[in-house]
């Protein structure tokens, strides 16, 4: 018989809660303008004035203080567009009657002190909202200001990157070891040589190598994990297996010049304990002072500033961040984005439009947003048979423009 051929490398599973519906919080210490933050980021509409439709989306705005921004006792929540030209371009040519965008649904977590893994503070409840989302904006403030002053009486975002973590981490570790003996326990009611006791083993033997890397010092997602153990992280729901992105909040003449004094600390920190993670400079006083203005007047003053908003940069950040990419479905009715996981097959894309599309799926007709740009139309890009039919195993691909087939 002739070798069977290589199927290639496993795919690896994603760290995280599965499904699309996923959220990011914005966490810090009070008094870093977290509350300021997600308020001017939830006014946000893309800044082009574009209209779009906003049906289904409530969006809630958080209070401000200048003097005292560490309120926020219950998390608050908005949808936030997410920018993309692709978006734009699709409603230029369609010129729809509805335009619903790609949302990142983000919420706003009271602040954390050190001694919030132990309950301290608000600790139980800022740690539960934290494990409600599946992504993290890490805020942090790298400017002084007489009228706001910082938890811990001075200004230090390496201490208040390291107390959020090792908070955490040392929650994670709790949750861990009761994880442990819940599953010892179980497992004495079974018989030795059972598939059920063997899978137990496994499973333990896995939460055990976590404990482990959490105790020397480590988070969870910079571990190097199998998809196995993987799985049985996903069910722990822990908070260092979260991805960060990393926002400093600078004063506005520090952004506006590019330049602040713990910057290049920040970098070193985050290249030394967690490679990978994105760093975000931004100004909540800049940003503040664009929210009221229209298009035109915002071009106006970061012109004359010499700097831009972040917060489109920041938004998109956040949604791939989560592993999230969006398809789209375009009429002259509507042009929409729809959110799934990376990775995520074309019927259970369908079902995101409706469950029947998904459960009497037939096929979807697929074209790439490039082929329909390059070709202008429609009708060109099928007369150029680059309208594909693909069936139940095709997995999506970021920018897919679907048609979608179902039974009766």
């Amino acid at each position: 018989m002739p070798p069977k051929k290589s199927a290639g490398p496993e795919k690896k599973t994603l760290l995280g809660r599965p499904g699309n519906n996923l959220k990011i919080g914005i966490v810090g210490v009070p008094n870093v303008g977290k509350s300021s933050f997600f308020n001017v980021l939830s006014r946000d509409r893309s800044g082009k004035g574009s209209k779009l439709s906003l049906r289904h989306h409530k969006v809630s705005y958080s209070p401000v203080s200048r003097t005292n921004s560490n309120t926020t006792d219950s998390p608050e929540e908005a949808r936030i567009p997410v920018p993309d030209p692709r978006f734009d371009w699709l409603c230029d040519l369609y010129k729809p009657a509805s335009r619903v965008p790609a949302f990142l649904t983000c919420i706003d977590i009271a602040g954390l002190t050190a001694g919030a893994s132990t309950g301290a503070g608000l600790g139980n409840a800022f740690l539960s909202h934290v494990r409600a989302v599946d992504g993290i904006f890490q805020m942090v403030r790298a400017f002084d200001d007489a009228e706001v002053i910082h938890v811990d009486g001075d200004v230090d975002p390496i201490r208040d990157i390291t107390t959020i973590q090792t908070e955490l981490r040392l929650k994670d570790i709790e949750w861990t070891e009761k994880a442990i003996d819940t599953l010892k326990k179980g497992s004495r009611a079974l018989g030795n040589t059972s598939l059920a006791d063997k899978a137990k083993k496994e499973e333990l033997a896995t939460v055990e190598k976590v404990l482990q890397h959490l105790n020397d010092g480590k988070i969870v997602r910079k571990g190097d994990w199998s998809n196995k153990e993987i799985d049985v992280i996903n069910g722990l729901m822990l908070l260092t297996a979260r991805p960060i992105t990393y926002l400093v909040n600078l004063s506005e003449k520090d952004y506006a010049r590019k330049k602040n004094k713990w910057l290049p600390k920040i970098k070193a920190w985050i290249d030394e304990n967690n490679p990978g993670d994105l760093l975000i400079p931004f100004s909540v006083a800049f940003e503040e002072k664009l929210a009221p203005l229209n298009a035109e007047e915002k071009e106006e003053v970061q012109k004359a500033v010499g700097a831009t908003s972040a917060l489109g940069k920041i938004t998109q950040a956040g949604y791939a961040s989560l592993d999230l990419i969006r398809y789209f479905t375009c009429g002259p009715d509507e042009v929409r984005a729809w959110t799934i996981r990376k990775g995520t097959k074309a019927p259970q894309a369908a079902g995101v439009i409706h469950s029947d599309f998904e459960n009497k799926f037939v096929c979807g007709e697929i074209m790439s947003y490039d082929d329909l740009k390059e070709q202008g139309s429609e009708t060109a890009v099928k007369a150029a048979g680059k309208v594909r039919q693909q069936g139940k195993p095709y997995e999506m691909v970021d920018g897919d423009i679907a048609y979608w087939k179902s039974g009766a």
